[in-house]
């Protein structure tokens, strides 16, 4: 079974989903994994509640419970490179999907269906392309969003009718519902998050600061090579 957690990035600019395919055999050892960069974060800085989240934007803008190392870059990168190298660490996939909102605005103004729904379409019919050529299933664990009885009907017609567009499919490997939970409460939403959070940033060159594009660069090299896809819908 593939755990597929589910978690959204956007900006005026584009709207990005991401999924960490984690096997239920690494479940556990990826949220200690991630529980221990918090422990050592605390053991180095301090002021940290062993339940703060590893949540992107805290992390990089230095908000929230990651508030006290503001002013502290090269301490917030070192957390941040830390959690990434414990999903890189484990058998995970990464799967990423996005729409460009400026062209999809262009192109059918307000007749369009939400963002949200739109790249999780996608995200789904990746899982399931992903999931059947493995031989596996997958459950899908989303953070919690507006919307979401909405997006479970979707998954309702998808699978008995088909997703829509060029690559429309019958999802067949997608068991159960969309599982929508608090990312407070889950590391592995979390890391889904992070991962998210970064490939957004870079993609948008949301950062003018030669080196805030090194140490963006370097960040994303430790999970590279876990992504299985990634592609933005240009309408």
């Amino acid at each position: 079974m593939l755990l597929t957690y589910v978690d959204e990035s956007h900006s005026s600019e584009v709207y990005f989903l991401g999924a960490v395919l984690c096997p239920e055999t690494e479940a556990i050892s990826l949220t200690e994994a991630l529980d221990e960069v918090v422990l050592k974060a605390i053991g180095a800085y301090g002021h940290i509640p062993p339940d703060t989240e590893l949540h992107g934007y805290d992390i990089f803008h230095a908000k929230r419970d990651w508030a006290h190392l503001s002013g502290k870059p090269r301490a917030r990168i070192g957390v941040y490179a830390d959690a990434l190298q414990a999903i890189a660490d484990h058998d995970v996939k990464i799967i990423l999907t996005g729409v460009d909102l400026v062209g999809l605005q262009r192109r059918y103004g307000k007749n369009h269906d939400h963002p949200h729904s739109i790249t999780l379409t996608h995200l789904l019919e990746r899982v399931d392309e992903f999931a059947k050529r493995s031989s596996e299933l997958a459950l899908i664990i989303a953070d919690e969003c507006e919307g979401q009885d909405g997006y479970r009907r979707e998954l309702r017609q998808y699978r008995a009718t088909g997703t829509w567009g060029y690559k429309a499919r019958k999802i067949t490997t997608v068991v159960d519902t969309i599982h929508f939970a608090s990312s407070s409460a889950s590391r592995l939403l979390q890391a889904v998050d992070l991962v998210s959070f970064l490939f957004h940033r870079i993609h948008i060159d949301a950062d003018n600061d030669p080196r805030a594009k090194k140490a963006n660069e370097q960040l994303w090299a430790r999970v590279e090579p876990r992504v299985v896809h990634h592609r933005v819908w240009y309408p």
